[in-house]
């Protein structure tokens, strides 16, 4: 029994000192939850952009239109690729590939402050019955749009856990100037 437990207690021990921390510590009252409930999420176009931001919204915050800290613009660039061809020269095998474009503004001042591609894909065999081929092409767009959710909200969790260092307005002064 001692044995079984020497790994945990040596991992609990050596893993403090990795400098490891968690993205979420302080729950709901942390910096990177206040920074995920202030993300409005912007349209997106298409099914995989209704899907997209339905899922943003949930996992993010229900912020009502104009009234979001940052606002989240998204581009899908969704295409269907044919690269399997069975005996009878019929398509055999599709490769559907979602790439997401993102942009997190600053809505008061209209800075990027994040600009961003998330990307999935998913392999789609194709059966003799066109339904099947649609539901796995729907089924697969599905999932790569909630995979695609998941890279962005991790992105901009990291994004709010360290935010980039604010840059000086102030022009650098010459050589001949500092002396």
């Amino acid at each position: 029994m001692i044995r079984r437990l020497l790994p945990l207690f040596a991992c609990a021990i050596l893993l403090p000192g990795c400098g490891l921390r968690p993205v979420y510590s302080g729950g709901s009252n942390s910096a990177v939850a206040n920074v995920l409930n202030s993300v409005e999420v912007g349209p997106i176009d298409g099914k995989a952009g209704w899907i997209m931001a339905q899922q943003l919204k949930q996992r993010l915050a229900p912020v009502p239109t104009g009234s979001g800290t940052y606002r989240l613009n998204i581009d899908l660039n969704d295409q269907l690729t044919s690269f399997g061809i069975s005996l009878d020269n019929s398509v055999s095998r599709e490769r559907r590939t979602l790439r997401a474009h993102y942009t997190l503004v600053d809505v008061a001042s209209e800075k990027v402050m994040l600009e961003e591609t998330a990307s999935s894909e998913a392999g789609i065999d194709l059966t003799q019955s066109d339904f099947a081929t649609i539901a796995a092409e729907e089924m697969a767009l599905d999932r790569l749009s909630i995979d695609l959710v998941e890279q962005i909200t991790t992105r901009l969790a990291l994004f709010a856990k360290r935010p980039p260092a604010p840059q000086s307005n102030a022009a650098p002064q010459s050589q001949s100037a500092q002396q």
